[in-house]
This record gives structure tokens, sequence and C-alpha cells, in this order.
């Protein structure tokens, strides 16, 4: 650990919050109809838009049309990426001449785009066109992340309204969030990113000659454009096969630091959105500081483990930190930074390999995930996740004090308590069923590179990262099989739509019911109290994912040995 390290993690924290307020009023201003700066050029623009669909966007959703539409729209996406991977070969822009992806791969690819997972079973510059990469990937990049913030905004609506049957339209959100936030900054992204040396280009793979005379491919490509989306919108799917630890990905120190930058920036920002839509903007920066609490506390961990080193590398007198899997350009601070980022939002992107990380400083990215990647979390996603743990919170409160628990002035009651918990177990469900299963029969045991310990973990991350539409593996895995394929895709399918909905009826809930004034036994949470309550909540909680899994171990070293196979899982 170093003090230039420090001031990087400083630097970044620093940038997060000064972005925070002027992201929120804009996107505040986009989600309630107000004038903003860009209406000028693209309000002529949604109007047409609204008139080619047929729609009227003065017509809001009750909570179970808005989800339907949500749901028929990425069953139509699903569909329609399906059948660009499948007859990638027989479409344009395939310079390098690639063939139609295996049907359990296109599954397993088209439910992580959908979803903002991003998992990628494939190298992308080995295994799609750049027709499937654009009109594929970077496009269900956008909706995906345009579906995440639409949903946060209803769930807000819910919580701001009073005495109301609906929560906005789906349609109305997603467009106004496509075309006044994510695309106007992913213009100006990839012009950054194209000044710093990301490629963004059509033209065919170049062909070099090594000093040694061989002949080298150097994979090119659409590759700027891609990259603004996938970390502006926290979906992670490199370009690449390494994915942001590629330099056509990420060059430079400076493209580093705004790649982590822009990961949190709408997430950290749709707090102070939420604050402005329910009238008190200290409601949203307390929901921030529980947020930061949690992410500083990992960032401390992490940076602290890879620091120190192997201790057994240490003892020989080999120290500097732990190197291994680090591009040497990001360093220690710059890595184990991007590793608590990309897992504390729903990313995924990688610079570094956690597999090479040591044990503590692998296990803060997983926990990460395993609270539900709430701690910004992925943009929109992060905060109706955050909502839900408050819900749970509050509930937690009123029973401490023997009344009706209330969050800004709505009685939270037993539909909404119910609604939370089912969006919160529904991951753990996911990622320790679907790891025992993986575990115990042959299909999934022959997927780990790694005996022992760490191949255990490599198969929990997996279902933990796909559940939690994080994306990011611990590598050593071969997840491109039919098993992995489809029982990862179904995690994914799950851990996303299977949370949305209770989010959603949450949002119905509190909207239909009147406000109550406060009073003095009403519950403050805008301050300090709150923070701690609802960090304990989320870490209690939490611990129903986190704490099982460790003791996962003995269970699956017990069953894995009737099949012939010994995982010594304790101890990760």
């Amino acid at each position: 650990m170093t003090l230039a390290g420090w001031i990087q993690i400083a630097l970044f924290c620093a940038i997060v919050l000064a972005l925070v307020k002027p992201l929120g009023l804009y996107m505040t201003r986009v989600f309630t109809g107000a004038p903003t700066p860009l209406s000028p050029v693209l309000r002529p623009i949604e109007r047409g838009l609204y008139r080619l669909a047929g729609l009227d966007e003065a017509h809001e959703q009750h909570w179970l049309a808005y989800a339907g539409a949500m749901l028929v729209f990425h069953a139509a996406g699903f569909v329609l990426l399906y059948g660009i991977l499948r007859l990638q070969g027989f479409l344009p822009l395939n310079p390098a001449d690639q063939g139609a992806v295996a049907p359990d791969l296109a599954f397993n690819t088209a439910a992580s785009f959908v979803t903002n997972t991003n998992w990628q079973n494939y190298g992308g510059e080995s295994t799609l066109s750049y027709l499937s990469q654009m009109l594929g990937l970077t496009h269900q990049n956008f909706l995906s992340a345009a579906t995440g913030i639409a949903l946060a905004v209803a769930l807000i609506r819910g919580f701001a309204r009073a005495s109301a049957r609906t929560v906005g339209s789906f349609w109305v959100d997603l467009t106004r969030c496509t075309l006044y936030v994510l695309l106007p900054l992913c213009i100006v992204y990839t012009l950054f990113l194209v000044w710093q040396g990301v490629p963004q280009t059509l033209g065919p793979y170049a062909e070099a000659t090594t000093l040694e005379g061989a002949k080298q491919t150097i994979a090119l490509g659409p590759v700027a454009s891609q990259v603004a989306i996938k970390m502006l919108g926290t979906n992670g799917g490199g370009f690449f096969n390494a994915n942001a630890a590629h330099p056509f990905e990420n060059p430079t120190a400076w493209s580093n630091l705004i790649q982590m930058v822009s990961i949190f920036a709408l997430g950290a920002a749709l707090t102070n959105v939420f604050g402005r839509m329910v009238g008190d903007e200290r409601q949203g920066w307390a929901i921030l500081a529980a947020m930061g609490v949690l992410f500083l506390a990992g960032t401390i961990i992490t940076y602290g483990a890879e620091g120190a080193g192997n201790p057994l590398l240490n003892a020989l007198g080999l120290q500097g930190g732990n190197l291994e899997g680090k591009e040497l350009r990001f360093g220690i601070p710059g890595s184990a930074l991007f590793a608590v980022v990309t897992t504390a939002a729903s990313c995924g992107a990688v610079n570094a390999m956690h597999d090479a990380f040591t044990a503590i400083g692998g296990l803060i990215p997983l926990v990460n995930m395993q609270l539900g990647e709430i701690i910004v979390g992925g943009v929109g996603a992060g905060l109706y996740g955050m909502l839900v743990f408050v819900v749970v919170a509050i509930f937690v409160a009123g029973l401490m004090v023997g009344r009706t628990p209330e969050y800004l002035g709505k009685k939270i009651e037993a539909r909404e308590v119910k609604m939370a918990m089912l969006a919160i177990l529904c991951l753990p469900l996911m990622m320790l069923g679907l790891t025992a299963l993986a575990t115990v029969l042959p299909a999934g045991l022959a997927g780990p590179a790694n005996a022992g310990p760490h191949g255990f973990t490599e198969i929990l991350y997996a279902f933990t990262s796909a559940a939690a539409n994080n994306g990011s593996t611990f590598a050593g895995l071969t997840g491109n099989t039919p098993f992995y394929n489809l029982t990862l895709g179904a995690g994914m399918l799950v851990g996303r739509f299977f949370v949305i909905i209770p989010a959603l009826a949450i949002a119905g809930s509190l909207a239909a019911k009147k406000t109550v004034p406060a009073s003095a036994g009403t519950f403050p949470t805008d301050g300090g109290l709150f923070v701690g309550l609802l960090v304990g909540v989320i870490l209690i909680v939490g611990g129903l994912t986190f704490f099982p899994s460790l003791a996962l171990g003995p269970i699956v070293e017990h069953l894995a040995a009737g099949a012939g196979q010994t995982f010594a899982a304790a101890g990760n």
C-alpha cells in the first residue's frame, strides 16, 4: 500500500461525489418531463418516436401493465439477439468470417445481455462479427441499462405519489433514458476513448509481421462505442476476451480512472433523483451514505490485502504486493479499486484477473455480489435493490419500537415486506442452489480448472455473478459447455426479473397509499442512525446469502465424495 494508491482512491471518490448533484438534477428533469438543455434538439425526435409507435406519452400504466410491457420488450430483445447470433454467418459486417454461434452459447449470450449481466462464455474477437457486436450486444447494452433506470424511477414514483394507480409509462421512461441520458453521454465518452487510443473502425483485422518473421492477426473493430455503454450502463461485456485489461479497451491510466467513474456515475446520481422526486434530498444522501460505507469498507480491505501480498512469498523476502494477474500500467491500486467498483455495481468488467487475487482480496468481490449488488449497483438496479432493503430496515425499526413502520409518509405493511423478502431471497436460491447442483453433477465438476477450495470458489463465483447480473468471472472455469451455458443463463434470468417484478409490486402498492403526516414517533430516515440501521440490515439479511455459501463446503464435500470427486470447500 502506498500514499499514491490512497490518493487514487480518494480522487475517484471525489469525482463521483462531484457528479451526483448535477447528474441527479439533469435526470430528474428528464423523467419529470421538464425542459433540459438538450430538449430543443431531442424533443422533436422524442415526439416523432411516439407518433411512429402510436404512443400517447401522457398515458401512464398500472404497475402490472408496466411490468408486462417490460417483459414483452425483453422477450422480443432476447429473440432478436438469439437470431442474430445464430444467423451470424449469413449476415454482413463480418470481415473475419465468423460462423454461427452454437445454440446453447447463443441462449446464454442472449440471456446475459438482455439481463444486463454480460457474462461471456466466448472471446469476442474470435467468436462475433462486427454486426453481432453492434446490433446485437451494444444495442442490448443501451436497452437493458435504460430498463434498469426506468424501473428505479417507477419505484421512486411509488414513494413520491399518493392515492395513485399508475407508476409511469415504461415506453416513455425507456425512450427518455436512452435519448436524453445514455446516448448523449456515450457519444462524448466514445470520443474520449478514441482520443485515449481505443479503436473505432469497421475495417478488417490488421495483419502484422513480428520481429521473428511470423504473421500476427490484430483484432480491431468498433470498440470505443461498445466500451462507452458497457461502462456507463454497467453492462461489462468486453469487445475483447481480456475485457478492460486489453490495451485496446483500456489503454491508459486516465481511461482506467474514467471507466471506473462512469461505472458509478449514474447509479450514485440516481440517489439524488430519489431525494429530489420525494421532496427531500437528504433522503437520497442517506441512501448514498449507506452505499458509501459498504463501498469504502470493501475497498480498504481489498487494497490492503492486495498491497500486503502473499504471506508465503513475503516470508521468502519477495515483497511488494500481489501483482499476479494485474496490468502493470494500472498497478495494485488501480486493479484493486476496479475490482471493488465493478462488483459493487453490476458491471462485471475487469482490468485484472480476480482468480489471481489473494484470498481476502478475492473474497470482497464475491461478497459485494452476494449482498445483491446494492452498493451503488447497476444503473437503476442498485437503487431499487437498495430501496428493497430500505423497506426491510424500516420494518425492523417498527418492530423495535412497537409501531407500524413508515417511510416518507407511507405505511410499510405486510404486502411490501413480503415482496421485499421475495426479491431478496430469490438470489441465494439461485446462487447456492445452482452451485450445489454443479458440484454433484459430472457436467458441473468438469468445469473448474482447479481442485479443492479454489475450484469450488470458481463455481460459486460463477453462479453468484450470474444471479447478481454482474458478469465478472473468477476465471479457471470452463463455462462454454451445455450445462453451464443453460444453468448460468437461467440464473441470470431469475436474478433479473424475479427481483424486478416484486420491486414494481412494491411501487404499485405504495403509490396507491395515502401519505401519513410525520409525528413525534416517526423514525427519522435522513440521519446517521438510519444509515447505521440500513447498513446493519444489509449485512444481516445479506448474510443469508454469504454465510450459507461458506457452510455449504462440508455438505458439498460429502456429496461430491460419493460421486468420486472431492472438494475441500471450507476456508474460502
